[in-house]
């Protein structure tokens, strides 16, 4: 049975791995609804978090796969109550229309977004949410005064759980090669 997962690798950052993350997906004909690339908490250690419609033995496949590239640390997949996500959007109207039309201020309230940017010709409003109250709000401003633009960030998530797998598996690696930082873990690694 399909359901959404997010699927979190924790890489270096190396050229190149965002195309080779993809194709796993593309060759198990895996459809990617978000895909976000960051920084995370660990100096050096990159965080890839990936939206995907797919069955539980697929997700783990992947994953699988992921973890067999040199450059992932770690790698895992959860379902939406397992982790903390949210997802940010931009929306572009028209002052005036905003001026014109008190309901598009009610509107920004009721979804609690916030104005960024007022000016004479256009005003920035962001939402932070679920991909559903993004979309909400867009039908909503669209249908009060028309949207100019739009565009929306891919998923960020952390997870519930109370322990960090990831930061025992690094300091497990430091102390293994005489407790280097993962950037001269990873430069020895190359050698």
């Amino acid at each position: 049975m399909e359901q959404e997962y997010t699927i979190t690798a924790f890489t270096e950052n190396a050229v190149g791995l965002l195309n080779r993350v993809t194709i796993i997906f593309t060759r198990r004909h895996i459809n990617i609804e978000s895909l976000t690339v960051s920084a995370s908490a660990i100096k050096g250690v990159h965080k890839f978090t990936i939206v995907v419609n797919t069955s539980k033995e697929q997700a783990e496949k992947v994953v699988n796969q992921i973890a067999k590239l040199v450059e992932v640390v770690m790698t895992f997949y959860h379902t939406n109550e397992q982790i903390v996500y949210q997802e940010l959007a931009l929306y572009k109207v028209s002052t005036q229309a905003l001026l014109d039309n008190k309901k598009v201020e009610e509107i920004v309230r009721t979804h609690a977004a916030r104005i960024l940017e007022v000016t004479p010709d256009f005003t920035a409003i962001e939402l932070t949410g679920y991909r559903h109250e993004i979309a909400e709000l867009f039908r909503q401003l669209d249908s009060a005064c028309g949207v100019q633009q739009f565009t929306s960030s891919g998923r960020i998530a952390i997870h519930r759980g109370k322990h960090e797998i990831l930061t025992e598996h690094l300091s497990e690696l430091a102390q293994a090669h005489g407790g280097q930082s993962i950037e001269m873990v990873s430069e020895k690694a190359w050698e």
